[in-house]
């Protein structure tokens, strides 16, 4: 069984918030968007269908609490879900709050504007805030 790691791409755009007991919780860094990934920590993973029928539950208990957090912290207009993998094979879903007022809205968030990094105080106060709603 070969050890976990994380695809480079998102080790460079993302910044990690958290290990839950089956995934890893990142935030992408681009202040736009309350934007959240969960890669589960399971070497080899491309698709849901991939983990097994145990890590599939927890995923899902997972990605529920996620998406929870992100309602009850950002109040968005919609919760974006998302599990593309197209440009990074590694298995991982996207949760990304959705506002009538964001810089893509309507349109899908990739590739709309280039990212704009979150400061120190602003990792400090999501992270703040999701372990007070947890």
């Amino acid at each position: 069984m070969s050890i976990f790691q994380l695809a480079p791409e998102l080790e460079r755009d993302c910044i990690e918030l958290a290990d839950w007991p089956l995934c890893k919780l990142l935030l992408l860094n681009d202040s736009q968007y309350p934007w959240f990934v969960l890669v589960p920590r399971v070497s080899g993973m491309r698709e849901i269908i991939d983990l097994s029928t145990e890590q599939q539950l927890q995923f899902w208990q997972e990605s529920a609490k996620l998406s929870h957090l992100i309602k009850a912290v950002f109040n968005p207009h919609k919760l974006n879900v998302a599990a593309l993998g197209n440009m990074v094979p590694q298995l991982h879903v996207h949760h990304i709050a959705r506002f009538e007022h964001d810089a893509a809205w309507p349109k899908p968030v990739w590739g709309v504007l280039p990212a704009v990094p979150y400061s120190e105080q602003q990792i400090s106060e999501i992270k703040k805030a999701l372990e007070v709603n947890a």
